[in-house]
């Protein structure tokens, strides 16, 4: 872990017993997440030759994974979080589709809400990397399976009826928006009966206004308020104007190793320095798991700036392994009480 501003370390310090009880009422959490799905794969191999096809690499497989990503992957964080938690978006009728049920089904997720579409396929980014003996392996190719088409009017239907039957078995939603279609009209007005909603979005986040928190990243953010994010100031003036474009009651702007900047409707204001700048092989995924952080937190009684926290640390514990991965309760409480010890900050 990084050396902490000591100030910042201090308050971190008060707060830890408080946080680490935030951290033990996750199990409790009952939470829906609506998104886009989309299974990682990545195939590896060893490279034996050329080709005489092309001049391509033939590759000797070795191992397929398959993880959850996009949507998908907020909701397995919320699982390895120890939440119970209900899935809802669209697959394909298609081996792909399958293998992400099953990976979600296997740690207890309820996939009821899942449906399946027959004529779209299921979202899928195949990565195939090589090696050499005794090399370092790298990515070669990413073949990606998606439909640009929308859902269709009566998947879009079904999902948002689904939603308005479970929604009040869930103490919040998450609305995880990667651009696939899922967060269509009808669904958007039927997550915004809950009693707490967390955005992530890529884009149009007036779609969702009313939302109880947005956490845009940098690009996310300049891109909705129509100009760059250059200085404090520029950052300030953005905090404000999203929260009146948005009308929640929080807006978070995440910030790769310069932190998270919390604005809140009611005037307060929190910059949280990033946990981790030194040990980062790979960030794919981070946001996914700050938000199934916060939100958790959320539901367990945090306040914007707690919740804030310990998204912050999920996600410096997150972007220490290469791939989208996920962290569990006891490693952050671990990560917590390193933070804080005497002498580190």
């Amino acid at each position: 872990m990084m050396r902490l501003d000591p100030t910042f370390q201090s308050q971190l310090m008060q707060e830890r017993d408080r946080l680490i009880s935030l951290l033990h009422c996750f199990r409790q959490a009952k939470v829906m997440v609506v998104g886009d799905l989309t299974l990682d794969e990545f195939l590896t191999g060893r490279v034996e030759r050329l080709s005489r096809e092309a001049p391509v690499a033939i590759l000797r497989h070795e191992e397929t994974r398959r993880i959850p990503g996009g949507g998908a992957n907020a909701i397995y964080n919320c699982a390895s979080l120890g939440a119970q938690v209900l899935a809802v978006g669209l697959v394909g009728d298609d081996e792909q589709g399958r293998a992400l049920r099953s990976i979600f089904e296997a740690v207890q997720i309820n996939t009821q809400g899942i449906l399946v579409e027959e004529e779209r396929p299921t979202v899928t980014k195949t990565r195939i990397s090589g090696h050499a003996r005794q090399s370092v392996t790298q990515q070669i190719v990413r073949l990606d399976r998606k439909s640009d088409e929308p859902p269709s009017q009566h998947h879009q239907q079904a999902l948002a009826h689904y939603i308005a039957e479970q929604i009040d078995r869930v103490d919040a939603v998450v609305g995880s928006d990667y651009g696939d279609g899922v967060l269509s009209d009808p669904v958007i007005r039927a997550i915004a009966a809950a009693p707490r909603l967390v955005i992530d979005a890529q884009v149009d986040l007036d779609r969702f206004r009313g939302a109880t928190l947005f956490t845009p990243n940098l690009p996310e953010a300049e891109l909705a308020v129509g100009y760059a994010i250059a200085n404090a100031a520029d950052l300030q003036r953005a905090g404000q104007d999203l929260l009146q474009k948005t009308g929640a009651k929080a807006v978070l702007i995440t910030r790769g190793e310069e932190g998270m900047s919390l604005f809140e409707a009611d005037g307060e204001q929190h910059h949280i320095p990033a946990f981790n700048r030194t040990d980062v092989f790979d960030v794919t995924g981070a946001g996914d798991t700050v938000v199934a952080a916060l939100t958790l937190a959320l539901v367990s009684g945090a306040n914007f700036w707690e919740a804030a926290v310990l998204g912050n640390l999920a996600a410096s514990l997150v972007v220490r392994v290469f791939g989208t991965a996920t962290t569990t309760v006891e490693a952050m409480e671990a990560a917590l009480l390193q933070l804080t010890e005497p002498g580190v900050g």
